[in-house]
């Protein structure tokens, strides 16, 4: 299956697909919404907006961006109809190599809502360790490239 997943960009083909995934009810208010995410990604140049394929079909989306030497991932999402099929997984081990590929870029930070001990796990088992909660509240997690 790894194979089969890839990031690519967003473009004027897919992004209504991106627009159209949807989260389950209750993870609704645990991230912006698609359509916001690309929003927000045309007034900021450091946005990379990343379309999440297996095979033809777009799955989830994520974006990052990177400032500094450091990239942060702000926005991540596994459509629910393609959830616990590992998507997830290998599109953020995907994210990560692509992110280590970007010259000077020695440290990766993502936020979660701290209310979300799935995240905690799943951000964790890549070797993501929890450092603060910004001003949003949310939590900080950093991994050294």
């Amino acid at each position: 299956m790894g194979d089969d997943v890839k990031l690519a960009d967003v473009t004027a083909k897919n992004w209504r697909a991106v627009v159209r995934l949807k989260l389950d009810p209750s993870q609704e208010d645990l991230v912006a919404s698609n359509l916001y995410s690309l929003a927000e990604s045309k007034f900021d140049p450091s946005a990379r907006p990343r379309a999440i394929y297996a095979g033809s079909r777009i799955v989830g989306f994520l974006m990052y961006d990177v400032v500094d030497g450091e990239a942060m991932i702000y926005r991540f999402m596994i459509d629910q109809r393609h959830q616990a099929k590992g998507y997830g997984r290998v599109a953020l081990a995907k994210a990560i190599e692509e992110i280590k590929a970007i010259p000077q870029v020695r440290k990766l930070s993502i936020g979660y809502v701290p209310e979300n001990p799935i995240a905690k796990a799943f951000y964790g088992s890549f070797g993501f360790v929890e450092v603060e909660l910004d001003d949003e509240g949310e939590m900080i997690a950093e991994l050294i490239l």
